[in-house]
């Protein structure tokens, strides 16, 4: 594979860890030095960053994270990338599901164990919030999900 590729697979693997709360395996996707600033919601480091989306994003959050056209450039050890991203968070509790998109502007470096993240964030170019109640007979259904309508 070329490091394109590897880059690909590495956002790829922290969309799909983010979305499965593997978290153990979506700490190994970033440096331990990682930044990262999500629309100005900033986080220091890789334990700060996993720690918040373990805790806001983890048990009664179903999430939905997608990135296609990506913009890869790679410059020996390092890389930079832009990506587009469509995601989706449903959190049955408040009765509350958010969709939007957003450009991601991400820095990659090699490691021995091959690319790790070291700097992930993006801005919004839109959210749409809805309340589950005014979408009658919706019906969520999946893995510990509990049904609505």
């Amino acid at each position: 594979m070329t490091d394109y590729d590897d880059i690909c697979q590495l956002k790829y693997r922290y969309l799909r860890t983010l979305d499965t709360k593997d978290w153990d395996a979506f700490e190994a996707c970033f440096q331990p030095d990682a930044t990262g600033d999500y629309d100005g919601l900033v986080f220091e480091d890789r334990a700060a960053l996993v720690s918040y989306m373990r805790e806001n994003l983890g048990e009664g959050r179903i999430t939905m994270h997608q990135v296609h056209h990506p913009e890869i450039t790679v410059d020996g050890d390092e890389a930079a990338a832009h990506w587009y991203l469509e995601d989706r968070v449903i959190v049955e509790a408040f009765r509350f599901m958010l969709e939007g998109a957003a450009f991601y502007t991400d820095r990659y470096v090699r490691t021995p164990d091959g690319w790790r993240v070291a700097h992930t964030g993006y801005r919004r170019t839109f959210e749409l919030s809805y309340d589950l109640a005014d979408l009658p007979g919706l019906k969520i259904t999946g893995p510990g999900v509990h049904t609505h309508s």
